[in-house]
């Protein structure tokens, strides 16, 4: 039996059957006796799975990064510094850093998995700073094979991660299919989290632990007004805030700057 890879209490199988991931392999969900944390087998399939970074599953990713991009500036400008520098881990193709960096804010990418399509020179590299303003990570959690050990590498670089994954449900799970979130076609998500369980990780970091109950979590050493931190972060809140305080586009000057590496470098393609 594993023990849970958040608080290291004993876990229990969830299901009375296997399931199949990647529509290949036999495999059980264990969920932790004491914070409900669920996770799969020692995942030995991730190779496969990440074949391709962003599964065709994921229909929602254009949607998403823009809705979030909106909640993204309201949290920024409630609760931190506009003119810092921002860090969006497991960026994917880039999408919402050129989003991002076209609503004015200095923001970066790193993802070890996907190409970078959509922001290439803002990748962590590029950054002039190590240490950044807020890190953001959508739909990584539940991606992590080590999640103690990978939120502790994201402090490093950040004292707080802004971040999406689903909350287990309330209801009872007796199939993968009782829940969408499973998608074990795809194999990658491997750690899902209860509410008590991203709680306990905070509490092991010395960080606090904001949420909006569904899928919104802050983590952070930053002592944040609850209450603030669930209505910048609400839709129609968030359209107002992010509108009424803007910064200047990027879009002008990066363009400059990615034409001037063109430029100075011979032979360069764009």
């Amino acid at each position: 039996m594993m023990n849970c890879k958040i608080c290291n209490s004993s876990t229990e199988i969830l299901f009375n059957t296997k399931t199949n991931i990647l529509n290949k392999y036999s495999i059980d969900y264990h969920r932790c006796t004491q914070c409900n944390f669920i996770q799969t087998d020692e995942p030995f399939w991730l190779n496969e799975a990440y074949d391709s970074a962003i599964t065709s599953l994921d229909i929602g990713l254009v949607s998403r990064n823009i809705r979030i991009s909106t909640l993204l500036s309201s949290l920024i400008v409630t609760c931190f510094n506009t003119k810092g520098s921002f860090l969006d881990y497991g960026g994917g193709y880039g999408m919402l850093v050129r989003i991002m960096r076209d609503r004015g804010y200095d923001f970066y990418r790193f993802d070890k998995h996907c190409e970078n399509l959509f922001s290439v020179h803002f990748d962590i590299e590029d950054a002039t700073t190590k240490k950044f303003e807020l890190v953001t990570a959508f739909e990584v959690f539940e991606h992590l094979l080590d999640p103690v050990a990978e939120t502790r590498k994201m402090l490093e670089l950040s004292d707080s991660i802004f971040f999406s994954t689903e909350l287990v449900p309330h209801y009872k799970i007796s199939t993968s299919d009782d829940w969408w979130y499973f998608t074990p076609e795809t194999g990658q998500h491997i750690a899902l989290y209860s509410e008590k369980s991203l709680q306990n990780l905070a509490n092991q970091l010395n960080c606090n632990f904001y949420t909006n109950g569904k899928t919104l979590h802050l983590i952070t050493r930053r002592n944040i007004n609850p209450l603030l931190f669930s209505l910048c972060i609400r839709g129609k809140i968030a359209n107002i805030v992010s509108k009424m305080f803007t910064n200047k586009s990027l879009l002008d000057d990066d363009f400059k700057f990615i034409r001037g590496i063109a430029n100075h470098t011979q032979g360069t393609t764009l």
